[in-house]
């Protein structure tokens, strides 16, 4: 198993952001974290990360448990978001090379060049990430996430800024690493039409709940609905009928 958690939580007072979630990434498994804005998305995948401390539960990476084995457990992940991009002072080449570093890459500038070549950045090797625009910021950025070829890969909204085009290349990509590699990934996103293109299996957070699991291309008919677009809204606005079927 690639990632487990189990009985997962994070409270702020009397608020459960995250309220003992259990789920699982097998090995080659790429699985959808979905739900509306302040479902405990974005917090679970902090806390998984090491930035956020779990008030309960644990989380296990390729057998490490986070809490006793943090540094071994990480340096098997890597990540990316829209909302992380990397430091604007940088040139693209320069990241590349500080995240290396960080990550202890053998042989980082031959690594470095052929994603440079994969994520069509050759062109902005030497350019400030700070003046890019935001796609080339996101290829960068998922760049970045590949350098340690990790066994977890956490993707937050990877693809929310790029065109149609380019953001198809890069599924395309992701799934490949994913998929081919030794590792999986754990993907957030609110296009629909993307998670049922990626996505082995996703789950459904309603109120730091997990709500719904299963398949995105049969799931939404086990529920009455004809899509995943359209459970994702019943899931959003009226997560009590969902609970009661």
């Amino acid at each position: 198993m690639v990632l487990r958690v189990t009985a997962l939580s994070k409270s702020y007072g009397d608020v459960a952001a995250v309220d003992r979630i259990s789920f699982h990434v097998r090995r080659n498994e790429i699985v959808g974290l979905l739900g509306p804005n302040g479902a405990g998305k974005t917090t679970t995948i902090n806390m998984i990360l090491g930035v956020l401390e779990p008030s309960g539960g644990s989380i296990e990476i390729q057998g490490l448990n986070l809490a006793r084995r943090r540094r071994q457990a990480l340096a098997r992940t890597n990540f990316a978001a829209v909302y992380s991009p990397l430091p604007g002072n940088l040139t693209v080449y320069q990241n590349l090379r500080v995240f290396g570093l960080i990550y202890g890459i053998s042989d980082a500038a031959r690594r470095i060049e052929a994603l440079l070549e994969e994520f069509d950045l050759q062109r902005f090797r030497n350019v400030r990430c700070g003046v890019l625009s935001s796609g080339e910021q996101t290829r960068a950025s998922l760049a970045k996430a590949m350098l340690n070829n990790p066994d977890l890969l956490l993707l937050d909204e990877p693809t929310a800024s790029l065109d149609p085009s380019t953001a198809r290349e890069v599924r395309r990509k992701i799934r490949a690493v994913a998929t081919h590699g030794k590792g999986g990934a754990l993907w957030t996103s609110h296009n629909m039409y993307e998670v049922e293109d990626v996505c082995h299996r996703v789950l459904f957070l309603s109120r730091g709940r997990i709500l719904l699991e299963g398949d995105p291309k049969t799931l939404p008919r086990e529920h009455g609905k004809e899509n995943l677009e359209e459970l994702f809204i019943t899931v959003a606005r009226e997560p009590l009928s969902l609970e009661e079927r």
